[in-house]
């Protein structure tokens, strides 16, 4: 066999093969609110089912539109320096994906450090397009095999890398405290902030 054949053949086994490939590297996405633009940067090498579901939301378009409509901060807060930002598709015309099996983060290494996005859930594998962002160190988010009940805490798959100053902005919002049920009582924005769109960079 020539060198140059050999050469061919090789590389053919080596785009075949998973085990060869190279793993993919990090996706950013920029959503454009109504209060400035949020980057985003996902790590499919470590959340593969979570990064997915998010890009296909994407790719259709069915981010545009969506809110960020919820702010959670600690009771008596006086600033936006720590709590959880949720955002998602709230118009029940936009027909969602069906939900995806949950990545916890003793699977994907990941943790709900500052500026972390996740995905939001009910039970594990009821996840769909809500999503949060963490302002500030919330690792109580993390799977905990030690703790009792639903332990498998959120799927974390990326991080704000440009725009939290509108992430903090946004978080900062009048909240009504009439507005919500359970944990999300006294949670939800006056004035919901459009995400206009979301594309991937």
């Amino acid at each position: 066999m020539s060198s140059r054949r050999r050469f061919l053949v090789f590389a053919a086994a080596l785009a075949a093969s998973p085990a060869l490939a190279q793993a993919p590297g990090p996706v950013r996405v920029a959503l454009t609110t109504a209060e400035g633009v949020i980057v985003l940067e996902l790590y499919p090498d470590k959340a593969p089912i979570t990064v997915a579901n998010f890009l296909r939301y994407v790719e259709a378009r069915k981010y545009d539109g969506a809110e960020f409509y919820r702010a959670s901060r600690p009771p008596g807060a006086t600033d936006a320096d720590y709590g959880l930002l949720q955002g998602g598709i709230r118009n029940p015309e936009v027909a969602q994906f069906p939900a995806i099996a949950h990545e916890p983060t003793t699977k994907t290494g990941l943790s709900h450090t500052d500026g972390t996005i996740a995905l939001g859930r009910f039970a594990p594998g009821t996840a769909k397009s809500d999503f949060f962002i963490c302002v500030g160190d919330q690792s109580y988010l993390d799977a905990n095999p030690k703790a009792s009940g639903d332990n498998q805490g959120f799927a974390a798959f990326g991080k704000v890398v440009e725009g939290m100053e509108t992430v903090k902005k946004i978080l900062a919002l009048p909240v009504d405290p009439n507005k919500g049920t359970g944990a999300m009582k006294g949670e939800i924005l006056k004035a919901p902030v459009r995400i206009v769109t979301a594309r991937r960079m």
